[in-house]
């Protein structure tokens, strides 16, 4: 009967969170960029990203996702920096990366160029040695037989600790922090870190109250329909395997058709789309392992099709290794080979009406059919307004035949900036992992 109970209640509360989230006007053609501040310059400091805002400004960015910045744990370190997700105290900045002013004249640089910061939280757990259990919260945390706190349960992360979210006290501190950030430096929202792990009600509450210190943008790290009562944004983990098992030949385009059969998401709500970001990079492969010659080609199609683009730092480069996670790092910005390809990308989403996210967002409507599984052709619409993307998922020359009344008009290369008329028969050669964007 309790649980039947605690279920309505929340269900109640979810639904009151739902009618009250606002996504502010700046998400709807946004595009994001995460920040790896340690990595991201040779000082590894909140100065050195700084310096970088103006070209990320020109190359199309507008949301800046920093990774945590709080000071790290030092009991159970890995390596001799340690994870920025082992946090030790949520209130201050890691020194590493600079005083509490430098982060604050990061905050007003990017605002001044009319870009947001976004912070890592991390809510899940802390550092075994976080502020909380010197002053005497241990209930706070989730603890063992001996009454000792322990890692999240199921996981290596020996470097943190466990968080009781049963301990009201401690949902209400955690929500005071994530709103100071807010209040105090102006902060314009969150990313959370294994959002999943945490009761969906919390969520709910901290986007309450935050919204009412004013609107903010909210992206989880998991994926569920869930989630969107608190969140605009949740991660496209599962389109983005997809993208990985087609480079590998596991996987055909029939696998993305499929994806795009499922129902819109509730809500407004929309995923982050990426081939790359810092657990991909550092844990599981750089783009040219995962993908190899696809990357363009993904690229291509995660910034094109309903969502929110995500560039991680260092993606313009060709970045080709995998950045070590504890120690230092530093990005080699000699290569910038690839930032009028983002450009190109990043400015499309900005400005075309058919690419915007949240409220009218519509799936790609698929032109080719699902036997055809080397190729995918799509086009977004809005009114009279069309981006078409034709794209060769194999390592072979493919020519592409589309027969639709819908396509007909004249359009110019997104990348070439010439122009095509596109008939109700259009047919189009590409080389191996090929891709092509007409812009009407």
């Amino acid at each position: 009967m309790k649980k039947i109970i605690l279920t309505l209640f929340f269900g109640l509360f979810s639904m009151v969170a739902l009618a009250q989230r606002y996504t502010p006007e700046w998400v709807k053609n946004a595009t994001i960029y995460e920040v790896n501040v340690r990595q991201f310059s040779p000082e590894g400091t909140f100065a050195g990203v700084q310096a970088q805002l103006p070209r990320l400004k020109e190359m199309g960015v507008d949301i800046l996702w920093l990774m945590p910045i709080h000071p790290i744990g030092e009991l159970n370190r890995k390596g001799s920096l340690g994870s920025y997700y082992a946090v030790r105290d949520y209130r201050k900045v890691n020194e590493e990366f600079g005083t509490i002013e430098d982060f604050s004249a990061l905050v007003n640089a990017a605002h001044e160029l009319g870009m947001k910061v976004i912070l890592d939280w991390v809510a899940n757990h802390t550092s075994p040695d976080h502020l909380w259990i010197s002053q005497g919260h241990k209930d706070w945390y989730t603890l063992d037989a001996k009454g000792n706190v322990q890692p999240t349960l199921g996981t290596d992360w020996t470097d943190v600790a466990d968080l009781n979210f049963d301990n009201k006290e401690m949902r209400q501190e955690m929500i005071s922090c994530m709103a100071s950030w807010v209040r105090d430096y102006d902060v314009d929202g969150y990313r959370c870190d294994v959002a999943g792990w945490v009761p969906m009600d919390f969520w709910n509450e901290a986007r309450t109250a935050l919204d009412q210190i004013k609107p903010v943008f909210m992206l989880a790290e998991a994926e569920g329909n869930e989630l969107y009562t608190a969140f605009e944004m949740t991660y496209g983990w599962e389109l983005h395997h997809i993208m990985n098992d087609i480079a590998k030949g596991k996987k055909d385009a029939s696998a993305v058709h499929a994806f795009f059969a499922k129902p819109a998401l509730p809500n407004n709500g929309f995923q982050m789309n990426f081939t790359s970001n810092h657990d991909e990079n550092s844990w599981n492969g750089t783009e040219m392992e995962r993908l190899g010659k696809a990357r363009w080609c993904f690229a291509v199609f995660a910034a094109t099709i309903d969502g929110m683009p995500l560039v991680y730092n260092g993606q313009e480069t060709s970045l080709d290794r995998r950045l070590k996670f504890f120690e230092k790092d530093p990005i080699d910005w000699k290569s910038m080979n690839m930032v009028p390809f983002y450009q190109t990308l990043l400015n499309l989403h900005q400005t075309h009406p058919a690419l915007a996210v949240g409220k009218g967002q519509t799936k790609p409507r698929l032109l080719t059919k699902k036997t055809e599984t080397n190729v995918l052709a799509y086009v977004r619409e809005s009114g009279d307004k069309k981006v078409l993307v034709i794209l060769n998922f194999s390592e072979k020359e493919q020519v592409i035949s589309l027969k639709d009344q819908g396509i007909v008009g004249t359009y110019q290369n997104a990348f070439t900036g010439q122009t095509t008329s596109v008939k109700s028969t259009h047919q189009e050669k590409l080389s191996p992992w090929g891709y092509v964007v007409y812009v009407r």
